[in-house]
């Protein structure tokens, strides 16, 4: 490998999230030093996936073929789809292993700033699925921000009457303390509150 294809390894790597040059740089020192433990497999791992990964042509969800595991479980279909943004919500959500119905991965959010309208987004695919799968309940996990907000609007107003709406509830983390939360974060919190 001569400097200029390492040098080209360490640009790539800068321009995955949460690293920079400097930290790209320190992993692929450290994938040379560990050639045969790390950089091989490492490479050989990321040549499968670029051969393999595709996205579910149900929810959204990336996998290695058609249809993920998740839509294709039968134990999955509890007639629930929670609506998430992108891929990397719905890896939260499985990460908590909290939610067992079937997920919709709508691509973003709504943005009259970048221009990405209804059409731009899965919502089409999701009106669909609720009508094909006889959906009960819609659980619209969209970010607390004003694109996600928006967003979950629309799509309320667009299944208005057809299927039951829910959204997660927003407020004060567990083991936070409300000295250190935004006052955004204390007003939806307070506006949430339940009975004890």
């Amino acid at each position: 490998m001569s400097g200029n294809e390492i040098d080209t390894l360490i640009d790539l790597m800068a321009k995955l999230p949460g690293l920079g040059p400097r930290s790209a740089r320190r992993a692929v020192l450290h994938l040379i030093r560990k050639r045969a433990l790390l950089l091989t497999p490492l490479a050989d791992a990321m040549q499968q996936v670029a051969v393999t990964a595709r996205e579910c042509l149900n929810c959204g969800n990336v996998g290695t073929s058609d249809i993920c595991d998740i839509c294709a479980s039968e134990k999955r279909a509890t007639g629930e789809i929670c609506v998430v943004e992108d891929v990397a919500d719905l890896w939260a959500m499985e990460r908590a292993g909290v939610f067992k119905g079937r997920y919709h991965v709508l691509g973003g959010t709504l943005s009259a700033l970048d221009g990405i309208g209804p059409e731009d987004l899965a919502i089409p695919r999701l009106i669909d699925r609720i009508e094909a799968e006889g959906v009960t309940e819609v659980i619209l996990a969209l970010n607390a921000t004003v694109d996600g907000q928006t967003t979950a609007h629309y799509i309320a107003d667009q299944l208005e009457d057809r299927v039951r709406l829910t959204s997660l509830a927003q407020g004060v983390p567990i083991g936070g303390e409300l000295d250190y939360l935004d006052e955004g974060t204390i007003s939806a919190a307070l506006s949430a509150r339940k009975s004890l």
